[in-house]
């Protein structure tokens, strides 16, 4: 058997086109402010791929660099000044920040209205409660490819791999929401016979951050396989499943580079389009 591969590309791609639709007929462009700390090569790669997704979404792209010297009270001020700019429907913090600095403070920071990672308390805490607000980018992206393929979830069987409030917690809670309705298992790299746990779920999702982690023996023959993992190797990037090992094996599976990676990014086009519908 051979799995079949959930292109994370071609639904990102219908995604923005569906934000661009929506962004086509609003009465004003929304605005994204992106914010990058520091010169680390991989988050100047990553913000001019969001920043490249606005203009094609037809959306107003703000951006402001910082060097790595910059203080934590600079990056406030920055998220202030950005809080307070009606033309700002979206403030995407680029994370990492350089060391010194306090990511988590600077998330807090920033105006929940515009908080398009979804990844402020206040968001999470709408998330617990089942209230509309703004998602975590990569679950809703995850969730996205499983509609998008017709990969029933009410009633299955899901185990995350990965327990962080960027993925594995929100997506836990979004999963088993009434109306998707997975039962779920939290897992991580102490889980004891992690084997065993993930053998038995229809849907398995890896968020670990553990290069090749969940291979074969991981994997009921026939189950879905959701690798959010980006690790950088000698031999390029590499998910958190051995994809070699697994794709023989799995009834689906998204690949890496080309998953969960491009959905990412298209939910933020979608979050940001969102705030600015709800800012009016």
């Amino acid at each position: 058997m051979t799995a079949l591969i959930l292109d994370g590309k071609a639904v990102a791609a219908t995604v923005k086109s569906e934000v661009a639709a929506k962004v086509a007929s609003f009465h004003r462009s929304p605005g994204l402010a992106t914010v990058l700390v520091g010169d680390d090569p991989a988050s100047h790669s990553y913000v001019r791929g969001k920043r490249r997704d606005a203009g094609e979404c037809g959306m107003i792209s703000f951006h402001h660099e910082l060097p790595a010297t910059a203080t934590q009270a600079e990056v406030a001020e920055l998220v202030d000044r950005l809080n307070a700019d009606s033309a700002v429907d979206g403030i995407l913090v680029q994370l990492p920040l350089p060391g010194g600095l306090d990511s988590e403070a600077i998330t807090e920071r920033i105006d929940p209205s515009k908080d398009v990672d979804g990844l402020h308390p206040h968001n999470l805490g709408l998330l617990t409660l089942n209230r509309p607000g703004l998602r975590p980018c990569t679950p809703s992206g995850v969730l996205r490819i499983l509609e998008h393929y017709d990969v029933d979830v009410r009633g299955a069987t899901a185990v995350i791999v990965g327990r962080s409030f960027l993925v594995g917690r929100p997506l836990a809670m979004m999963l088993s929401a009434k109306g998707v309705d997975a039962t779920v298992t939290l897992a991580h790299s102490r889980t004891r016979d992690l084997a065993a746990v993930t053998r038995r779920a229809d849907l398995v999702i890896a968020a670990v951050g553990v290069p090749r982690m969940i291979g074969a023996e991981h994997v009921h023959e026939g189950a879905t396989v959701i690798d959010v993992g980006i690790n950088r190797t000698d031999d390029g990037l590499v998910g958190d499943v051995d994809f070699d090992a697994v794709v023989g094996h799995a009834g689906a599976i998204t690949p890496v580079p080309g998953g969960v990676g491009p959905m990412t990014r298209a939910m933020l086009m979608s979050n940001t389009f969102t705030a600015a519908r709800t800012r009016g």
